[in-house]
C-alpha cells in the first residue's frame, strides 16, 4: 500500500491511466511535461533513458506509455525524489522507473558517461539573477529559476550522459533558442529536430521543444506549429490526439 502523505493528493496524468503524487507545496508538472515526452523520440521496445530535473516524475511516468526501456530520474530535492518513487510505485513502475537524488552537475558520475540511448530535460526556465521572478516557495523556485543548475550544466550533463548517436531533448522557452543551440553545439549534441508551441492561433510561441543527436551530422528540421487551444479555450485536435493516445 502506497502512502500518500499529509498535504499531497493523487492526480490524474493528463488522459492517461496512471496517476501522479503532487502538492501544492511543490512545483506540479504542466503541459511541457506531456510535450516534450511526446516529442522526443524513444526506443519502443528496450533501452535506457534518463530524464534530468525529474521534479515528481512526471516525465518518465509519460515516457513510459511509449517505451519499454528503463528510466532513471535525477533530482536534487529529497521531498520529491520519495514523492516521484512513490508515484512509480502506485503505478507499478518500480521495476522500470527509478528517480534518484542527485545534482544535474555530477549526474554523469553518478550514473555513468555514455550509457544513455536518450537524455530528456525540463531544465528552468528563468535566470537566477531575475528576482523579480523569484518565488518565495523554495521548491518553485528551485524548479524555476538556474540557482542550483544552469542551462549549460544541463546541456553538457546531457552530453555526458548519451552514447553518441543518442537522443537528448528539452523543453524551454523560445526566447533562449539561440543559447541552447550554441550549448548543444558546444557540447557535441547536433540539433535535428525543432517545434515552437503555441497557446492559441495567432499568438507568440511560448514554449520550445528540441531534440539533438550526439556527435550527429549537421542537418536541422523545424517541424510545423503546435497549437495547444482553440479560441474558446478547448484543446485543439493535435493536442487532444496526444492527451487521447
Amino acid at each position: 500500500m502506497v502512502t500518500v502523505k499529509d498535504g499531497e493528493r493523487l492526480d490524474d496524468l493528463l488522459g492517461r491511466p496512471g496517476k501522479i503524487i503532487q502538492s501544492d507545496d511543490v512545483f506540479s508538472f504542466s503541459l511541457d511535461a506531456v510535450l516534450l515526452a511526446e516529442f522526443v523520440w524513444v526506443p519502443i521496445q528496450k533501452g535506457q533513458l534518463v530524464d534530468l530535473c525529474a521534479g515528481t516524475g512526471a516525465i518518465p511516468l509519460f515516457l513510459s506509455y511509449r517505451t519499454k526501456g528503463t528510466i532513471t530520474g535525477v533530482e536534487i530535492q529529497s521531498k520529491l525524489v520519495d514523492m516521484a518513487n512513490r508515484s512509480m510505485a502506485v503505478n507499478r513502475l518500480e521495476e522500470r522507473i527509478r528517480v534518484v537524488e542527485g545534482d544535474v552537475k555530477t549526474a554523469a558520475t553518478q550514473l555513468g558517461h555514455a550509457r544513455y540511448d536518450v537524455v530528456t530535460c525540463n531544465p528552468p526556465y528563468f535566470l537566477a539573477n531575475e528576482t523579480s521572478l523569484r518565488n518565495q516557495n523554495e521548491h518553485h523556485t528551485i524548479a524555476r529559476h538556474e540557482v542550483l543548475c544552469t542551462l549549460e550544466d544541463c546541456i553538457r550533463t546531457a552530453s555526458q550522459l548519451v552514447k553518441p548517436g543518442g537522443k537528448v531533448a528539452f523543453v524551454h522557452r523560445p526566447e533562449r533558442l539561440l543559447d541552447i543551440l550554441t550549448l548543444m553545439r558546444a557540447y557535441r549534441i547536433e540539433p535535428k529536430r525543432m517545434q515552437l508551441v503555441y497557446p492559441k492561433a495567432g499568438r507568440e510561441a511560448n514554449t520550445l521543444l528540441i531534440e539533438g543527436s550526439k556527435d550527429g551530422k549537421a542537418g536541422l528540421k523545424i517541424l510545423p506549429p503546435f497549437v495547444v487551444y482553440e479560441e474558446d479555450d478547448t484543446y485543439t485536435e493535435a493536442m487532444r490526439a496526444i492527451l487521447d493516445a
